[in-house]
């Protein structure tokens, strides 16, 4: 039998604490996880609040004078105690990403990473690393092994959540660092661990992963089922699951009346919460929803924030079909809620898409995904072919207006048959994207990397 591992799980971000992205809902999820198949999983993050405080669990200190103080926040029974970092000019700091000086700062939490389990005398089998913030401890545990016994024992496992992300600064790549020295490097699907080993996704570092695809493991990411639960769910406006999906057009009464548009259960919803961003198709979006909305046979809902370009001619489409098209540019998370537990479609064009939370939620919501053929889409949304096919969504392949559009025009005409859509809408309800399969196969890649270890 297997034993227990000692896991640091280290993130520059975690829920609730601090959250930008997907990779907070990771960092929270996946420790619970693999905590609950025996393993001890201590978290590791930046302290980017003042709130909470924490009781102060060591002291370690960095040249020049400078202290870390390691904060240890309660884990709320879950099996995953989480310390937080603190150092004066570094963390807290208003902003997780965009600071002036990010470089110094996660460079300085990377190394009081490494210092903080002997500290706490507790030698971790594996730290797991997530994308650049965290990859030069690849390297600095590569050197510490070297002449520390402590550290002798331990592999460092390197989680890609986007590899377009690299930094601030083009002179010093530490996710390619990371990539090198890793004992093993995963992403967050298999197709896109299968991407990014091709120029067309590789992000220039394809020849770099091709050296190392023998320890890169596509593992996709899961969706913690206590957090979204429609059943259970306090935004939506009425509860329900797959065996009571008759009650979710309340939901959908309820995010018509919320956003301005036209109450009408007939009308197929379309719904989007995104980055506005080119990375998630957002050009195909526009071109799509402004031919379905001037035929007058969708309505659209838009939540998100971030290219300019973008905010601008989504909020000018809604202007411009008021009463049919709403856009919200903003972080809301009732209301995002609201749009997953309400809309009939919901929209991820994704010119690429490592793995996607978006249509997870979607599918455990009774929306029906449609979706680029790429990343985790790939791998979590199977095409609807009728009947007799096990699809739960619907997938076009080529990055073109044109294909979305087919898509959705498919998606619709399933609309327009009930009891058709409504035993899609339950195939999508009862799969299981939960993290514990994700978790055991961390663990199996942990194991990996041990026994592999530079």
């Amino acid at each position: 039998m297997n034993r227990a591992l000692n896991i640091l799980f280290v993130s520059a971000e975690v829920g609730p604490f601090a959250k930008v992205g997907g990779l907070a809902d990771v960092a929270a999820s996946l420790p619970r996880a693999l905590a609950a198949l025996g393993h001890d999983v201590r978290v590791v993050t930046p302290r980017h609040s003042p709130e909470p405080t924490g009781e102060i669990a060591a002291s370690i200190p960095f040249g020049a004078g400078r202290q870390a103080v390691v904060r240890a926040v309660t884990s709320g029974g879950d099996g995953a105690a989480v310390y937080l970092i603190e150092s004066e000019g570094l963390f807290p700091r208003p902003r997780v990403y965009g600071e002036v000086n990010d470089l110094e700062r996660y460079l300085a939490f990377c190394q009081a990473v490494l210092e903080l389990p002997k500290q706490l005398g507790w030698p971790p089998d594996i730290f797991h690393c997530n994308d650049w913030h965290t990859a030069p401890i690849a390297f600095g545990l590569r050197n510490r092994a070297w002449g520390d016994a402590f550290y002798r024992d331990a592999a460092c496992v390197l989680t890609i959540h986007n590899l377009r992300y690299r930094g601030p600064d083009d002179f010093a790549d530490f996710l390619c660092q990371g990539i090198y020295y890793a004992d093993a490097v995963t992403t967050v699907s298999e197709t896109y661990a299968r991407e990014i080993l091709t120029p067309e996704y590789g992000e220039g570092l394809d020849p770099l992963l091709q050296q190392r695809r023998d320890r890169l493991f596509g593992i996709l990411n899961g969706l913690d089922y206590g957090e979204y639960d429609p059943a259970r769910d306090p935004h939506l406006s009425v509860n329900f699951d797959a065996g009571s999906l008759g009650k979710r057009l309340a939901n959908k009464a309820a995010l018509q009346q919320r956003t301005g548009l036209v109450s009408d259960a007939s009308v197929p919803l379309v719904g989007m919460v995104s980055r506005l961003t080119e990375q998630k198709g957002m050009d195909l979006a526009l071109e799509a929803a402004e031919t379905l909305l001037s035929e007058g046979v969708v309505q659209f809902v838009l939540l998100g924030s971030g290219d300019e370009a973008y905010q601008r001619v989504f909020l000018d489409l809604a202007r411009r079909h008021a009463g049919r098209a709403f856009v919200s540019i903003a972080f809301d998370q009732p209301l995002a809620q609201l749009i997953y537990g309400g809309c009939d479609l919901f929209l991820m064009p994704s010119r690429f898409e490592p793995c996607g939370l978006g249509q997870l939620i979607a599918l455990r919501y009774g929306a029906i995904p449609v979706v680029r053929h790429t990343g985790g889409l790939a791998d979590t949304v199977r095409h609807y072919e009728g009947p007799d096919s096990q699809g739960n969504g619907f997938v076009f392949q080529e990055y073109d207006a044109g294909a979305l559009l087919d898509a959705l025009r498919r998606a619709l005409a399933v609309f327009r048959r009930p009891d058709e859509w409504r035993r899609l809408q339950e195939r999508g309800m009862n799969m299981d994207f939960s993290w514990r399969r994700s978790a055991q196969r961390y663990e199996a890649a942990y194991r990996q990397a041990l026994a592999a270890r530079g």
